[in-house]
């Protein structure tokens, strides 16, 4: 056992608004097999292979997070399972629960589900959340440039093998709001908890509207039309996080997480790091914090890494603002600027 793992657990990340921090999310890629609409831009970029943090230098980080309060890690890409060694960087992680780690997830667009589904679940992948935008074979291939069907085969697999799935569903006027009751059908046959998704100005070609925006009030009355819709009962302690507003349809779950018309920032414990190294204490930081240098320092057993890194992270985490609303204007201001950072769902994960 090395020096950090040796180490009792320090003081957790706060935010200035008192909001504690106990869930990571880590891309480990931003290339993706998909180009859906509202993540990926027309024409990417790829990050250089080479300038990815290795899974080792990944895996110290959530060390060296998880003893400072972080309780669950995601894994998201790009498409992460687009990245070799990402199952075994899975089962790596697992050391991680005996110093506090509750839960280690995996979001995907599940095109390689099929293939990976019994290995992640032997490497202990807690759960899954997996993109689907239509049910629609044709509508599916205009939103995705992708066939369906392999994404349909990987749920199915990922269910025979056991491993508790939710699916996350980005609505768009004029482009896939028909598929409402569609999808939530399907949930309810399949017993699979569904997600509907206000589109988000993370787009990489920074197109958004808010014109193309299917609010979380036109999704319930579309719903209503079909189903009884019931508002399940919050937390009785206020202290839920969760990003989804928990509905019951005829009974069965279904959440709608609607970050423009109705954001639950206030409870946010999310910080996210990028697969070259950025960390980001909001999905939408116009600018992020380049931790690739410290990160690598872990490696090493100089205890001045850990504090130079705890400092860092510190210092840009309480600076951390109340939520969307709060830099919208800026964010305005930055879709004016076309010399300022991309702000793309495909290189944070989501």
């Amino acid at each position: 056992m090395n020096m950090m793992t040796e180490l009792k657990t320090e003081a957790k990340f706060v935010d200035q608004f008192g909001r504690g921090k106990r869930k990571l999310r880590i891309s480990v890629t931003d290339r993706c097999n998909f180009k859906c609409v509202y993540c990926m831009p027309e024409h990417p970029e790829w990050m250089k292979k080479h300038d990815l943090l290795s899974f080792e230098q990944l895996y110290h980080f959530c060390d060296f997070m998880v003893r400072r309060g972080i309780e669950s890690i995601r894994i998201t890409g790009g498409e992460p399972l687009m990245r070799q060694g990402v199952v075994h960087f899975v089962a790596q992680l697992q050391q991680l629960k005996k110093l506090g780690l509750k839960r280690i997830s995996m979001t995907t667009n599940a095109h390689y589900l099929k293939q990976y589904a019994q290995a992640l679940k032997e490497a202990g992948l807690d759960d899954l959340n997996i993109s689907l935008d239509s049910l629609d074979a044709h509508q599916f291939k205009q939103l995705t440039k992708k066939d369906l069907s392999p994404v349909l085969e990987g749920i199915q697999t990922a269910q025979a093998v056991g491993l508790p799935i939710k699916i996350n569903s980005v609505l768009m006027k004029g482009m896939n709001e028909d598929q409402i009751l569609p999808l939530a059908r399907w949930s309810v046959e399949e017993k699979i908890v569904l997600r509907f998704i206000e589109f988000m100005p993370l787009d990489g070609d920074r197109k958004w509207s808010s014109e193309y925006v299917v609010s979380e009030q036109q999704i319930l009355d579309s719903l209503r039309t079909e189903f009884a819709v019931t508002q399940q009962r919050s937390d009785s302690t206020g202290s839920t996080s969760e990003p989804a507003r928990q509905y019951f349809i005829d009974g069965h779950p279904i959440g709608i997480i609607s970050t423009i018309t109705n954001s639950f920032c206030g409870t946010c414990d999310r910080v996210r790091l990028t697969a070259q190294g950025e960390f980001y204490n909001c999905l939408f930081a116009p600018q992020a914090l380049n931790l690739k240098t410290e990160i690598k320092a872990l490696n090493s057993s100089e205890p001045l890494s850990e504090l130079s890194l705890h400092a860092a992270l510190s210092q840009y985490i309480w600076n951390k603002e109340y939520g969307f609303h709060a830099i919208e204007q800026r964010l305005k201001h930055q879709s004016m600027n076309k010399s300022s950072r991309k702000i793309s769902m495909h290189i944070l994960g989501g």
